[in-house]
């Protein structure tokens, strides 16, 4: 290949600017040169001053329109959507992002180029907000993706046994319904950093190989705002957070108080965590990420089991950096084979006998179900990366100024004949102190938000430490003068030992701010009581604040709560409008997609 004509010395520029020119030339394509020439002779006819005839400039190319999905719980979705839109703009592609809960199947349909990133939420279910769009798209009478080309990333949780379902449905809906697969579908656990972005790298580069094949869809990389080029904009939505699970900030703690009474059977600590230094700037309604520590006696125990118990560069490792607890099927399928074990083997082939020995036990049954000793690249092989665990801020910047407050149930029971603990509750309650630190970063939750209209009346309904959130609610409406009614549910155990708050919830009502509360404390009588039984009790009155427009807010379990507490509002609005419980649930629908009905559940 002919080298290329370079600048001589005699060129109108000083010597540093040639050789930096000489530089640029040698490395560009023949397509990069022809833009060049075409962008500079119009850079002179419009900078020259003159009315001289110049050829017409080339049309502009045509940018490849690219439609990127997301279906999402916690906002990893939403935040991959992003990531991927802002990398398809700097290649040329005319991207734009969309939840499912806010386009139709018809829409997504329209599209040439789609890309979805879909979570998957519990045991198999679809993100709440997505719930529409799944069952649209599995409808008989859903449109035809003939003329879309497509590539799905799922995002699931290993533990869970249909991993990844909600991704594995899209993307077979999308093929079945005409739609041609660009690149197959990418399953990404609970550490999905990795395998997404190297998704998001491949399919984009599949994509612009095959749009620049068609005709009058040219893509261009963006020199100007290449990644290299251009540092993280303050105010840019999709600029990388300052502080992640792999790169946390070292939080203060300024106290750590058990909020129940000694004759309570629960522990929960009010955590005050200071921010002073990070730049974190948490809006009520968002979560806070720990990156815990593991028991250490649970790391001693399996360092024993697989006699490793030397090694302490492994100790470390087990320590801080991978799950020792959480056991997914293909951790028992590797070890199976690893240990030759005929009763392991036989659990992983039979998803009904491993459905029914799975819960309750973790890595180290696998150990001792069938003990073997292990070299310390084998082990650390057989388990996941540690995730971090968040917890809802249960305070106002507004109130709290440079602090985020947390509420952490320390967890503890006994299964199996082992005694199993919460990985960051007890690494809270046992082994950190005030005065000491903790790892921490932000996680945004834009979908539960306070109403942006101050007037509004919000039904807030968070048992146990699902009110956490609700306390952030309250100092924001205080602090910023919001006139709008609120109404609490609170539920717990005992009123004596376990009212969470007591005393900031009765100021609040004293005061006005907080114009109803209603609580069920399960084991005071002897019927239990929880927050669903209160709202069908105030249907009349719960009911009436719905059709005044107020919004309803639900923080906790997901498992239990959450599904009794929409069966709940469904039977009060089929009670109060006279409707069919289907009608009704189609009400309670309708007002989440208005944003009316907000769920925060885990």
């Amino acid at each position: 290949m002919p080298s290329l004509p370079l600048l001589p010395n005699s060129a109108p520029f000083r010597p540093e600017e040639i050789a930096a020119l000489n530089g640029v030339i040698t490395k560009t394509s023949p397509e990069q040169r022809a833009w060049l020439s075409g962008f500079l002779a119009g850079f002179q006819a419009a900078t020259s001053g003159t009315q001289a005839a110049v050829a017409p400039a080339a049309p502009p190319a045509k940018k490849a329109p690219l439609l990127i999905l997301f279906a999402t719980e916690s906002g990893n979705a939403e935040t991959l959507a992003a990531s991927t839109r802002k990398a398809a703009q700097k290649m040329g592609f005319a991207a734009r992002t969309a939840d499912v809960g806010t386009i139709t199947v018809a829409e997504a349909a329209k599209a040439e180029n789609l890309l979805m990133i879909a979570s998957t939420w519990g045991e198999g279910d679809p993100p709440q907000r997505a719930a529409d769009f799944y069952n649209a798209i599995l409808a008989p009478d859903a449109p035809r993706f003939d003329k879309t080309r497509f590539s799905v990333l799922a995002l699931g949780d290993r533990a869970y046994v249909n991993f990844c379902s909600t991704g594995h449905t899209f993307d077979e809906r999308f093929a079945a319904l005409g739609g041609r697969r660009l690149a197959p579908m990418v399953e990404c656990d609970v550490d999905y950093a990795a395998p997404a972005n190297a998704w998001i790298k491949s399919t984009l580069e599949l994509l612009r190989q095959e749009t620049e094949a068609d005709e009058g869809a040219v893509i261009h990389v963006d020199f100007a705002r290449s990644v290299a080029a251009q540092p993280a904009d303050e105010d840019d939505e999709d600029a990388e957070p300052a502080y992640t699970r792999h790169r946390p900030f070292e939080a203060s703690i300024n106290e750590l108080i058990n909020l129940n009474g000694s004759g309570s059977s629960a522990e929960t600590y009010h955590v005050e965590l200071s921010l002073e230094g990070s730049g974190l700037a948490h809006e009520p309604g968002d979560a806070l990420g720990i990156v815990p520590e593991n028991d250490p006696s649970l790391v001693e125990d399996i360092l024993t089991l697989t006699g490793l118990s030397g090694d302490n560069d492994v100790r470390t490792t087990l320590s801080g950096e991978q799950d020792i607890t959480t056991l997914t099927r293909p951790q028992i399928e590797a070890y199976a084979k690893l240990a030759d074990s005929n009763e392991l083997k036989t659990l992983a082939a039979d998803p009904d006998a491993l459905k029914e020995w799975l819960p309750g036990r973790q890595v180290i049954d696998l150990f001792e179900t069938a003990p073997m000793k292990l070299d310390a690249a084998t082990l650390t092989g057989l388990l996941r990366p540690l995730p971090g665990r968040l917890y809802s801020i249960a305070s106002s910047r507004a109130f709290a100024e440079d602090e985020a407050h947390l509420l952490i149930s320390a967890v503890r029971y006994e299964t199996h004949g082992r005694r199993r603990t919460g990985v960051a509750s007890v690494d809270m309650a046992e082994r950190r102190k005030a005065g000491g630190t903790v790892k921490v970063y932000l996680k945004p939750n834009p979908h539960f938000r306070l109403p942006a209209d101050p007037d509004r009346a919000v039904i807030m309904i968070g048992p146990g430490t699902g009110v956490a959130p609700f306390r952030a609610f309250m100092q924001q409406r205080e602090a910023t003068g919001a006139t709008g009614r609120n109404w609490l549910f609170f539920g717990n155990r005992h009123f004596t030992h376990d009212f969470l708050y007591q005393l900031e919830w009765q100021d609040w009502k004293n005061s006005g701010l907080l114009t109803r509360i209603d609580t069920a404390f399960s084991r005071d009588q002897r019927e239990k009581v929880y927050v669903q039984h209160r709202i069908w009790e105030q249907r009349r009155e719960l009911f009436a604040w719905i059709q005044d427009g107020a919004a309803v807010y639900v923080c906790g379990d997901a498992n239990a709560m959450a599904k009794d507490v929409n069966t709940a509002l469904v039977r009060v609005i089929a009670d109060q409008a006279g409707l069919e419980e289907s009608a009704a649930a189609a009400k309670l629908d309708e007002m989440r997609r208005d944003g009316r009905y907000l769920r925060d559940v885990y």
